[in-house]
């Protein structure tokens, strides 16, 4: 019996944690998180905005998602593509969601990330 996401897992190549820092706290404004000392060896990072947290894994043969992606709800959509855009991230809209706005973006490692807001 399902009741909510705890999180999603997105992977990024070793090496990229203090870019993956760059884009989820000071662009998306989210917090990094502490991950549990044995995780940590393994690398990697854990960033967290309210209920939402998006780890950060490392890959050793890291390849991003051509269409898996999380879908995030935010408010204030309009205000948020043009924050990503002002720090240099692409938004491209979408309108083909009923109901919705939305736009995509890609974090520094390519991982597809989707923003929506019901109308």
């Amino acid at each position: 019996m399902l009741t909510a996401v705890d999180h999603v897992q997105l992977a990024a190549p070793p090496g990229t944690e203090d870019a993956l820092r760059a884009y989820y706290v000071d662009v998306l404004a989210m917090t990094e998180i502490p991950k549990p000392p044995a995780l940590a060896a393994r690398g990697g990072c854990w960033f967290q905005a309210g209920s939402v947290q998006l780890h950060l894994g490392i890959e050793e043969d890291f390849r991003p998602a051509k269409k898996a992606h999380p879908g995030l709800t935010v408010t204030r959509i309009k205000a948020f593509a043009a924050r990503l855009a002002a720090k240099g991230a692409r938004v491209t809209w979408d309108d083909n969601l009923p109901g919705h706005l939305r736009f995509y973006s890609e974090d520094p490692v390519g991982n597809r990330l989707e923003f929506l807001q019901p109308r």
